[in-house]
Parts: structure tokens; C-alpha cells; sequence
């Protein structure tokens, strides 16, 4: 528990299995003091209603990270929170590949404040300054629709400070660190990230807030220290290899690419 790099149980969900390999999954995590992390409504045809067996089962906890959630019904939800899980977006991916629209405001109304994820940067790129975006915008768009069809007693709008506790403290509290890392707290280790405020794409800087969420990407990132240890400086790496990690990245793309004979699209 108190290295840089903890260990958790990531099962397939409940909609990919059955139910006796999913409550075996859930209780060896348990067994042996791990947090579940796991990817659940992710638009698997006809094995809706999976979760909300696992609820009924008593095998729901606040020890549980649930990924996605698009197509879970409101009762999996509920039960998500009346267990005291947490939840996690991948929004670009999740509209991207076909899982169902991320159910943002459904999580929102019953408390349950998302953390935000990639899911998998060979689709979709790494950079959390997007997964920010895509979940403002898709809020709001959403609420903004159903203003300009004259519904009334409409949800908030989500903030930027909303989505930037949900891509730091809620990050660290999905992952059960919240007591570590998430917020600058005296206690908490020195997890920072520095952001340069001087580059044209975010000047002139009204609401220092609101522009990490609505101007910045990962090119304004000048320092990360990682409890109190600087990993980058200056916009760039430190100890790392860049070369050598590039040579490997493409010597592993050809050698899957060889072995799967499969032509890359043409330039």
C-alpha cells in the first residue's frame, strides 16, 4: 500500500461470464485485500440486468470501480451507489465504440460524482485534458437539447471545477488513494502538475479554472512531480529513454502487424 504502483483485481464483467465465474472473481479480491476494477454496460447485447444479480447477491461494495455503466438500468445504477461504488467514464471511446451514451446525468442524479478513464489509447488518445472536455460538452449538450425542446426543471450544467475534481480527486478515490493523492492537502504526498499559463493558446487567462478545462491540453504541462519526485520539467521527461521507447513501440507494431498479416492503410 504504500508504493507508487498498487495492485487490483480487474474480472471480467458480470454481462461477459456467468454469474458463478464473476462471484468467484469478486470473492478472491477479496480474499486477498484487493479493490475490483471492472468494465460493466458496455453495450453487450442481450446480457442486460447482469449487475443488478450480482446487487442482489450481496456482491456490490464501495471496494468496486465500475468502467462505463452506459447501458446499466437505473436499478444497477442505484445500487452502485447505495453500495458505495464508484464509476468511471471513457467518454471518447465509450461514443466511439458503440458502448452507449455515457450516463452522465443518470450518475449525477444519484450522487455518484464519475471519475475519468481512457480505456484504451489505440483508439483514442491519453490525454485526460480531453476526457475533461468530452464530458462537459456532452452534459451540456444534452441538458442544452432538452432546454431548446422546452423541458423544464432541468438539471445543473456541469463546471469546469466539477470535471476537474472529477479528473483528480474522484480519479484518486476510484482507485482507493483519496487518503494519498487527489487533492493538494497537507498529509498527501507532493503529487502536482504544473501547468505554463504564458503560451498563446491560453492567453489572456480570465478564469484559471475554467481555462485547464476549456483551453489547455497536455502541451501546457510544464512540471510533474510524483510524491515530491519531478518526473518532468521544463515540458519534458525526465529518465526517460525516449528513443529506445520509440524503437520498441514501433519493433512491437511490426512484429503483431507480421504476425497477424495485416496491411497497415497507406499514407
Amino acid at each position: 500500500d504504500d508504493q507508487l504502483l498498487t495492485l487490483a483485481l480487474a474480472p471480467r464483467g458480470p454481462e461477459f461470464t456467468t454469474f458463478e465465474v464473476a462471484k468467484h472473481d469478486w470473492a478472491l479480491a477479496r480474499d486477498v485485500g484487493l479493490r475490483i476494477s471492472v468494465h460493466v454496460g458496455c453495450g453487450a447485447a442481450g446480457q442486460h440486468g447482469k449487475l443488478a444479480e450480482m446487487g442482489r447477491a450481496g456482491l456490490l461494495g464501495p471496494d468496486t470501480t465500475y468502467i462505463h455503466c452506459c447501458t446499466l438500468s437505473d436499478e444497477e445504477l442505484q445500487m452502485i451507489a447505495d453500495t458505495g461504488g464508484t464509476v468511471s467514464f471513457a467518454s471518447p471511446v465509450e461514443m466511439q465504440m458503440g458502448h452507449g451514451m455515457p450516463p452522465i446525468q443518470r450518475c449525477l442524479d444519484r450522487g455518484l460524482r464519475p471519475s475519468l478513464s481512457v480505456d484504451v489509447e489505440t483508439t483514442v488518445g491519453g490525454d485526460l485534458f480531453a476526457q475533461m472536455r468530452s464530458v462537459l460538452t456532452l452534459q451540456r449538450g444534452l441538458v442544452n437539447e432538452r432546454r431548446l425542446q422546452g423541458k423544464q426543471n432541468l438539471p445543473a450544467l456541469l463546471t469546469s471545477r466539477d470535471v476537474i475534481e472529477f479528473a483528480t480527486i474522484e480519479g484518486a478515490r476510484a482507485n482507493g488513494l483519496d487518503s494519498r493523492i487527489g487533492t493538494l492537502t497537507p498529509g498527501k504526498e507532493a503529487d502536482l502538475i504544473m501547468l505554463r499559463t504564458d503560451r498563446i493558446d491560453v492567453l489572456p487567462i480570465n478564469d484559471p479554472i475554467g481555462v485547464v478545462v476549456r483551453g489547455m491540453d497536455s502541451s501546457n504541462v510544464d512540471s510533474v512531480f510524483i510524491a515530491g519526485k519531478a518526473r518532468k520539467r521544463n515540458g519534458q521527461l525526465l529518465g526517460v529513454d525516449l528513443d529506445r521507447v520509440r524503437k520498441l513501440a514501433y519493433a512491437s507494431r511490426d512484429y503483431v502487424v507480421k504476425k497477424a498479416n495485416f496491411t497497415l492503410p497507406a499514407i
